[in-house]
């Protein structure tokens, strides 16, 4: 597996299992367990838009707000959200979701969960 972001098109072989990722510590807003986050940065544009890599987290549940549009490609592992208005959105490996900006709620980790993002 290799990574090339230096590339004219930044792309890493082998994302799902991809090892060599970087400590990006512990999930803020923790509401239950000490979720830890960790991933590897694809892209990062001017002002940080767009921004695309992979994000691994580990189980537990905190508030979160998505700040941008974020597309998620869950490729590993099951989590729940739940917004605010009280949906739930259950995802494990293959799930696709589109967060809008705004989208207020809660994020449970029960197994690991590996997920390649797009945040524009």
């Amino acid at each position: 597996m290799t990574e090339t972001t230096k590339s004219s098109a930044p792309h890493i072989h082998g994302a799902s299992t991809f090892a060599d990722l970087v400590d990006w510590g512990s999930q803020p807003d923790s509401l239950e367990g000490q979720s830890s986050s960790s991933g590897r940065l694809v892209f990062k544009g001017p002002d940080n838009r767009p921004e695309s890599g992979i994000w691994v987290c580990t189980p537990g549940r905190w508030r979160l707000s998505i700040p941008r549009d974020e597309f998620c490609h869950f490729v590993a592992g099951r989590a729940v959200y739940r917004s605010d208005e009280g949906e739930e959105i259950a995802v494990e490996a293959g799930t696709v979701v589109m967060f809008p900006a705004g989208w207020t709620g809660e994020c449970t980790v029960i197994e690991t969960m590996r997920n390649i993002y797009m945040l524009v």
